[in-house]
């Protein structure tokens, strides 16, 4: 979850760091690294956990906390300064005040990858431009007085908001992670040490002088006592683990099926959230974003399960969601959450599935790998996730789950960050992509997921108009896509790509069975339905395609536009013109400059007769693209030749030219 400005403000309750990346502004990472440091990040988390409930960022009274604060001095604090609650107050002001906005002394962290002017020592200083100090310093605010005092995290100056920060600690985030820190700290707190008995019972007993001593065993009683005391811990052990399992209190607010944007489906629904980047470094997203992805894919090859499509859960990327919400707004029972963090040549990635119905957490597991080891972990966790919603898988299925991809893992690794950059969808980020994507095949030539790559930066040139013969990069794309089938047939990825080569040939049949066959071998993907319904369209079977697009809608519930767009150019076509209008709308809606959005209403409106909306419609062509003609557009790719020339005669009535 990175957020907008590319890298999130992180309190990390596990190492107590905070990691700050605010772009033109400041970017750091703090350690407190002493139990007095502890605290006061421990106290910022507070105060961020505390605004987050408010739903702003607004100032938190303390006095209502003592306790709280109390148990954080402590623990974590280690009753550093003072215990008694009565001088916390005065201190945490005096701290919060004075201490913590010094980021050129740093009394209260280390600065991570920064020296001191004089290196390490008492008196000496951090080196800070006089921007980057005022930013720090004006993150502090505080109200009242050293007995009567409100605290504030004002990340708001800074151009921020409260879903630009993220409380990590264990494999939980936010409100999660902050109730677990704190039912930890009260649980370490309530251990005592075993005492060490200073009155063992002997074994034998002590009789009078004069008589012969002899073993006597316990009484019946102390026999009857051992025992209920057993029973008593094994049916105390038997309620703690049934309390876990199925009564503990949810750590999640639950989702309501009646509040669902969609009916649940079927079969086990999941939406799995961009994993977030903890590395410090936003040129690592492409790990954080590649891993969620895979298990996207992995999963939408099991026709057991139902998968929300990468293009709507992304959407959550850099915003700080509840599960519920995801939950009841994708129409899926289960989400999955976790992060990734490359620290050298090892890499940690903690992931956790949750049911948004009962708020329990179904597993939390913590991966931690050598780099080199990190190629397919992403098979294991999406193996966890079907084991945790009792999905079986037959061995073929599981065979077809597992992609065979490669075993060099930097070619692994770029193709990955071919992929961040491909879904930037401009011409710079595409040739860019093609780049590393020719290196893996470099590094790996029996890289067939490489291949299919690279067929699909073609088609892209072609769509984003920087090929330089069009013909060329159908046939280039054509031939890469077709060499990676034939070394993977298993990939869904080249039957999808060939697809939409073919319909920009006008080869419709051919369109068709390759989409047929992707859709066969992902049936859980957004992309596979669109990409049929698509060939269904071109090739004017308008009634047939409409089916698939609504699927398309429902894997991904914030579609693409191409989507919307497509599904009203069905119902257009077909005559249904009130619900080409509903979908025209939404799109237009979601994305208001959206040329071909309006060209699509325009059209609709004009074979309606309701030539105002129609004129109103081109009119808004005309803003987005003064120098539009019918010419540059007539690229239509209809089988039916009739049905092209019914679109552009609507325009015409329409206004345009």
């Amino acid at each position: 979850m990175v957020r907008s400005a590319k890298q999130p403000i992180i309190i990390d309750l596990n190492q107590f760091k905070l990691h700050i990346g605010l772009k033109n502004k400041i970017e750091l990472t703090l350690h407190f690294n002493s139990p007095s440091r502890r605290f006061y990040l421990s106290l910022i988390a507070f105060v961020v956990n505390e605004m987050k409930k408010m739903g702003k960022i607004t100032s938190i009274p303390l006095e209502g906390n003592l306790d709280l604060l109390s148990l954080l001095n402590e623990t974590v604090g280690g009753s550093a300064g003072s215990s008694d609650k009565e001088n916390l107050l005065p201190r945490i002001y005096r701290k919060w005040k004075d201490a913590l906005p010094n980021l050129e002394d740093a009394p209260l962290f280390k600065v991570l990858g920064r020296k001191k002017e004089y290196d390490e020592g008492i008196g000496k200083t951090y080196q800070f431009t006089e921007a980057e100090k005022d930013s720090w310093a004006n993150l502090f605010e505080y109200k009242g007085s050293e007995e009567n005092v409100r605290l504030r995290f004002a990340v708001d100056k800074l151009g921020v908001s409260l879903d630009d920060i993220i409380i990590i600690y264990e494999d939980s985030l936010n409100g999660d992670a902050w109730e677990r820190f704190i039912s930890n700290l009260k649980e370490k707190k309530g251990e005592k040490p075993k005492a060490e008995s200073t009155n063992p019972v002997s074994e034998e007993l002590e009789v009078p002088a004069g008589l012969e001593r002899r073993r006597i065993p316990p009484p019946k009683l102390y026999r009857w006592a051992a025992l209920i005391a057993a029973i008593g811990v094994i049916l105390g052990a038997v309620i703690l683990v049934i309390w876990k399992a199925y009564l503990k209190p949810p750590l999640v607010k639950v989702a309501s099926i009646e509040k669902m944007a969609f009916p649940l489906p079927d079969k086990p629904s999941i939406a799995v959230l961009p994993f977030v980047n903890l590395s410090g470094d936003p040129k690592q997203d492409y790990l954080s974003d590649g891993v969620t992805e895979e298990i996207i894919n992995s999963l939408s090859r099991v026709p057991q399960v139902f998968v929300i499509a990468r293009n709507s859960t992304f959407t959550y990327k850099g915003r700080s969601v509840k599960v519920q919400q995801v939950a009841e707004e994708m129409g899926v029972r289960y989400v999955m959450e976790g992060s990734i963090r490359r620290e050298g040549n090892r890499i940690r990635i903690m992931a956790q599935l949750i049911d948004a119905l009962t708020g329990l957490h179904l597993f939390s597991e913590r991966y931690d790998r050598e780099a080199k080891d990190f190629l397919h972990l992403h098979d294991d966790i999406t193996m966890k996730i079907l084991t945790s919603v009792r999905v079986k898988l037959s061995e073929g299925e599981a065979a077809r789950m597992v992609a065979k991809g490669t075993k060099n893992l930097e070619a692994y690794l770029k193709v990955m960050q071919a992929r961040e950059l491909a879904n930037q969808y401009n011409k710079e980020s595409n040739a860019l992509a093609r780049q590393f994507i020719e290196q893996a095949i470099s590094l790996d030539p029996d890289y067939a997921f490489a291949y299919a790559s690279l067929a699909y930066t073609h088609f892209m040139d072609i769509l984003l108009g920087a090929s330089k013969n069009r013909g060329e990069s159908i046939e280039q794309g054509i031939e890469l896509a077709q060499k990676a089938i034939a070394m993977d047939e298993s990939l869904e990825r080249p039957h999808g790509v060939l697809s939409l080569l073919y319909i920009l040939k006008r080869e419709y049949d051919k369109a068709i069975i390759e989409a047929e066959r992707a859709l066969a071998l992902e049936p859980n993907s957004a992309l596979a339905h669109h990409t049929l319904g698509t060939a269904l369209l071109e090739a004017s079977r308008y009634e047939e395609a409409i089916p698939f697009f609504k699927k398309a809608v429902r894997f991904s519930p914030i579609p693409w536009s191409i989507t919307l767009m497509n599904m009203a150019s069905c119902y257009r076509m077909m005559g249904q013109y009130e619900e080409a209008l509903v979908i025209g709308k939404k799109l237009v809606e979601q994305y208001p400059d959206h040329l071909l959005g309006h060209l699509g209403l325009a059209a609709t409106y004009s074979m309606m007769g309701r030539m105002e909306g129609a004129s109103a419609e081109a009119a808004e062509v005309l803003r987005i693209d003064p120098k539009f003609s019918l010419e540059s557009a007539n690229r239509l790719l209809y089988k039916n030749k009739a049905d092209s020339d019914r679109i552009m005669n609507a325009l015409r009535k329409a206004g345009l030219k």
